[in-house]
C-alpha cells in the first residue's frame, strides 16, 4: 500500500537501489560547490553536502585513493574516518561534531560530512576507491594564492618545489612540505631575481616563478 502524501507537499525522492557487489565505485569532491558525489562507473549515484578546507588550510586537489577506514576516530572527526593517501599530510573524509558548518569552508583541509552521510558513504566505499578532488592547486581564481612559508604543506608547496627544481635552485625531495631546503632554495631564487629575500612565497614570488600574470 502506498501511503498518501499531504496536499501541497511532494513526496521525497526515493533513493536509488544500491547494486549488489563488485561495483566500480569512485568519489568526486567539488569544494567549490561544497558537494561530494559517489559514482558507480560513470553514473552519479548520490550527492552529499560537505565542508571543505578554509582558504588558509585548503583541501588537497588531485586524484587520491582510500587507504584506511575507521569508526569513531575521535570526537572532532564524527563517527567515521575515511583516510586518503595524500603524500604531504593526514587528510580524509570524516564526520563532524559541528554539523551547522556543513556547506561552509570550515576544515583544516579534510572533507567534513554530516555523521549520517559519512556513515552511509563509509559502507559504499572500500580500500582503494578512487577519490578525485576538483579545483586548482593555487585555490579559487577570484582569490590570491596563499602565502607560503616554512612549516606549510600542500599541493601549492609541491608546485613551488617543482618550479624551483626546474630552475636549478631546489635539490631536495618534492614532497609538498615546506622545510628548510625549500626555504633556502626560495631565498636563492629571490636573491637572483632581485626580490625581497625572506624565503616566503608571496605574490611577487608567484609572478617571478611564472605562476601568476
Amino acid at each position: 500500500m502506498i501511503p498518501s502524501v499531504p496536499s501541497g507537499k511532494p513526496a521525497p525522492p526515493a533513493e536509488k537501489p544500491w547494486p549488489a557487489g563488485g561495483q566500480d565505485t569512485s568519489v568526486v569532491v567539488n569544494p567549490r560547490s561544497r558537494e561530494l558525489t559517489l559514482y558507480i562507473g560513470n553514473v552519479p549515484y548520490k550527492t552529499y553536502k560537505i565542508a571543505p578546507g578554509k582558504p588558509e588550510t585548503p583541501t588537497p586537489v588531485g586524484e587520491f585513493r582510500v587507504v584506511s577506514k575507521s569508526k569513531d576516530w575521535g570526537s572532532g572527526f564524527g563517527t567515521r574516518w575515511i583516510g586518503l593517501n595524500v603524500p604531504w599530510g593526514t587528510y580524509g573524509i570524516h564526520g563532524t561534531n559541528k554539523p551547522h558548518l556543513i556547506g561552509t569552508e570550515a576544515s583544516h583541509g579534510c572533507i567534513r560530512m554530516r555523521n549520517r552521510d559519512v556513515e552511509d558513504l563509509y559502507e559504499r566505499v572500500g580500500i582503494g576507491t578512487k577519490v578525485i578532488i576538483l579545483g586548482h592547486v593555487l585555490g579559487e581564481p577570484h582569490r590570491d594564492p596563499r602565502r607560503l612559508a616554512k612549516g606549510d604543506a600542500g599541493g601549492d608547496v609541491l608546485l613551488i618545489q617543482n618550479r624551483l627544481r626546474a630552475a636549478g635552485f631546489f635539490h631536495g625531495a618534492c614532497n609538498g612540505r615546506f622545510g628548510p631546503a625549500t626555504e633556502q632554495a626560495m631565498k636563492a631564487f629571490e636573491r637572483q631575481n632581485g626580490l625581497p629575500v625572506d624565503g616566503v612565497v608571496g605574490l611577487h614570488d608567484y609572478r617571478a616563478l611564472g605562476l601568476l600574470e
